[in-house]
């Protein structure tokens, strides 16, 4: 039987959706989705049923910051910028009860906390702040908690707290 010059070879199709699905299955299974982390703040734990957990905490081991409606940033009633914040964080978590404020510009603040174990940062907002300003509120914190890591890892473990927590 002879062919006809005028027809063009056709493809076999038949397993082209099955080679499809298959590819598909394939990316589904090896394709990781990332999830969003948030941001990593250690609360406390949950109060035990039938236990008293509300601990008086003395004023001075207290570092309030507020951040009002107009984003001014405010620490001891004082309105700050927020570059100083991370100086003042790290000088009222490890300054040990020793000393007053020397780098506050002038302006009278208490940053006398007892011992870094128990200072406590607390942060609270206006309903209508910007969340970039609280965000960059939050970076700031976290920088002060880190190079207080790091300066504790190098005083007393000669490493960096990166080394240090490798296992």
């Amino acid at each position: 039987m002879r062919h006809s010059q005028k027809s063009a070879p056709q493809v076999n199709a038949g397993s082209m959706a099955d080679i499809a699905f298959l590819l598909l299955i394939f990316f589904l299974v090896t394709t990781t989705i990332s999830t969003d982390k948030g941001i990593h703040r250690k609360l406390p734990p949950d109060c035990p049923p039938g236990i008293i957990c509300s601990e008086e905490i003395n004023e001075r081991n207290i570092l309030r910051i507020n951040l009002n409606s107009k984003n001014e940033l405010m620490v001891d009633d004082k309105i700050i910028e927020l570059n100083e914040l991370k100086d003042l964080t790290k000088l009222f978590i490890d300054n040990n009860g020793e000393e007053t404020c020397s780098y506050c510009n002038g302006k009278e603040m208490n940053l006398l906390s007892d011992h870094p174990k128990k200072a406590v940062v607390s942060l609270s907002t206006s309903e209508t702040s910007n969340y970039e300003t609280f965000i960059a509120v939050q970076d700031e914190l976290s920088k002060a908690y880190y190079e207080l890591r790091e300066v504790y890892g190098y005083a007393f473990f000669w490493k960096s707290s990166r080394q240090i927590n490798r296992f």
